[in-house]
């Protein structure tokens, strides 16, 4: 099985994937947890470049590209190989996220999105999408707060420098993919406090 976890910058995608993949070991499940950008060693290098705040500007057909590329080693090297052994997957963003913040919030063409991921990923598409859903303004002040306090990367604040406004786009756009595709997602209200979200997401793994 595949599972993704997608949200907004805060929403606590990293803390309740592990929350997720140890209640699902609890059930006898052989888990891989994985990442993107970021889920092979070229992903890691690829990931310095998307998310450093001095990229800031860099063309949107060129952070696409950058995403497919992760995309395509990550794939190739670490999911489907896990899949194809029999294990559970979960991994912290996926394409949904390409398409909230490329597509929704950055503007690039949905169907162009759409075929480079047939193309490239061959539309390898997760079982369930848990869609961790939070107003920006709460998410980025928690990011800052985590930022500030050392637990996350400074060095990786690009996407939690853009506007408002693009990450209520984001938002959106995630809103709206799980509309469309109502029986993958299952959205959780994230503004609850960590173990009630815990809770929730373990119900709907259920």
């Amino acid at each position: 099985m595949f599972i993704t976890f997608e949200g907004i910058e805060g929403s606590g995608k990293t803390t309740q994937i592990r929350h997720a993949m140890e209640f699902l070991k609890q059930k006898g499940k052989d888990c891989l947890m994985t990442r993107e950008p970021g889920g092979t060693i070229t992903g890691q290098k690829i990931r310095s470049i998307l998310l450093d705040p001095e990229s800031n500007g860099m063309d949107p057909s060129t952070e696409l590209l950058l995403y497919f590329a992760d995309r395509a080693e990550h794939v190739n090297k670490i999911i489907n190989p896990a899949l194809s052994a029999g294990k559970t997957v979960l991994c912290d963003r996926y394409y949904d996220a390409t398409k909230a913040y490329q597509g929704f919030a950055r503007g690039l063409n949905m169907d162009l999105l759409d075929r480079l991921h047939k193309l490239i990923i061959h539309d390898l598409k997760p079982d369930i999408t848990i869609l961790l859903d939070l107003d920006p303004k709460t998410g980025l002040s928690r990011a800052w707060k985590q930022i500030n306090e050392g637990q996350r990367a400074g060095v990786e604040t690009r996407f939690e420098k853009e506007t408002l406004d693009f990450h209520d786009k984001v938002r959106n756009g995630y809103l709206e993919l799980a509309r469309i595709e109502a029986k993958r997602f299952k959205i959780i209200d994230a503004s609850n406090d960590e173990n009630q979200v815990k809770k929730d997401i373990i119900k709907a793994l259920s």
